[in-house]
Parts: structure tokens; sequence; C-alpha cells
């Protein structure tokens, strides 16, 4: 997992930015190299507020953004992380589902079509 760090009217310590890195890795890690770049944007609105916006690239199927504001930068950070987190998760499945949806529907096709064949010749077994 590669993090890309971008300021606007902020001071990131590297205490800061540990502590991000450290929230990423619990958020994602789990998803191993289906995690591409992570940007991290961290912004001051106004001195009151923080924001933290992050964009993930999510290997081969596209990318996941989140934002969260908060007056505390911490609590920012963590609310965007665990959203993060939790969106990709959600991605991955929707993502699985419809692979798998796909796949059992193509091989309901097939099984009708041999179910088909059975009962044409069954009833001309019978002379239906």
């Amino acid at each position: 997992m590669q993090i890309d760090f971008r300021l606007q009217n902020a001071a990131l310590t590297e205490a800061v930015q540990r502590y991000v890195e450290r929230r990423l890795l619990f958020a994602l890690g789990r998803f191993g190299d289906r995690v591409g770049q992570v940007i991290v944007r961290i912004s001051g609105i106004g001195g009151a507020e923080h924001q933290c916006r992050i964009t993930t690239e999510m290997r081969p199927f596209g990318r996941v953004a989140v934002r969260a504001t908060s007056p505390d930068l911490f609590t920012a950070i963590d609310r965007a992380t665990g959203r993060v987190g939790r969106l990709f998760g959600r991605e991955l499945q929707r993502v699985r589902e419809a692979r798998t949806g796909n796949e059992s529907v193509r091989i309901a096709v097939q099984g009708m079509a041999l179910n088909a064949g059975r009962l044409h010749s069954d009833s001309a077994a019978t002379g239906d």
C-alpha cells in the first residue's frame, strides 16, 4: 500500500502522519494486494474544522473515496479511515457477488438445457 499525503491549509507533523498510516493499515491491511495507491488529503477549513479525504485504488476495479469533517483532526482521520475500510469491503463483496451471480446464471442455463434435453428424450421414449 503506497500512501501519498497532500495538505491544504494544514500542518502535518510526523506523528500525525504515522497515526494516519497506522489507521489505514488497520482499516485496509486485510485486503492485501487489492489495495493500490492511497491518497490522503488533510485540510484545515477556516481554522475550526479539519477535513480528511481518502481516495483508495481498488485493484483491478476502480476507486473508493470518502470524506470526514470534524473540529478535531484525529476524529476526522478516525472517521475517514473507518469509512474507507467499510466501503472497500462492501465494494469488494459487491464485485464478488456480481461475479458469482453471473457464473451461477450460466450454470443454471446449462442445467436447464440439460433438463430440457432429458424431458424431450423421455417424452419420445414414452410416445407422448
